[in-house]
């Protein structure tokens, strides 16, 4: 299994993706958004480059845990992206993954200019490490 996390932002999509056991989540690039239409085929074409086959959504929900404002465009974009390239989505709590983002780039003394070019991929990673830790706790499925 490889897949593919994304940090859905306006302006900017992060993006990480697995090792091809997937156990790890590793940054990979920052994409800035052009528009819908090229948007959904960029990150069709970065899938499978990747050769992913499990697409992986931050969802930021507010912290009651209700979708509004971005959780609903992030979703409404997620879905046309899912059945562009022919994938289910996962939808993943991101709550505070950018948050943590910034404070791990700040305890790694990235300036704060620097910071701003890699924040929303290493939110990525959180979001998908998030995704596949939980995986891994699941029971195996037996055949």
């Amino acid at each position: 299994m490889r897949a593919i996390g994304l940090d859905v932002g306006n302006k900017r999509i992060g993006i990480a993706v697995s090792d091809a056991m997937g156990w790890t989540a590793q940054p990979l690039t920052v994409y800035r958004r052009k528009g819908e239409a090229e948007d959904i085929a960029a990150l069709c074409e970065l899938i499978a480059d990747q050769q992913a086959d499990v697409l992986v959504i931050g969802l930021p929900k507010s912290m009651d845990g209700s979708l509004r404002g971005q959780a609903l465009l992030t979703q409404a974009f997620g879905e046309k992206l899912a059945a562009g390239c022919g994938l289910e989505p996962v939808w993943w709590d991101e709550r505070m993954t950018t948050n943590m983002a910034h404070q791990v780039l700040i305890q790694a003394d990235v300036s704060r200019k620097k910071r701003k070019n890699v924040v929303d991929k290493i939110a990525a990673v959180f979001i998908l490490q998030n995704y596949l830790d939980y995986l891994s706790m699941q029971p195996q499925k037996t055949k």
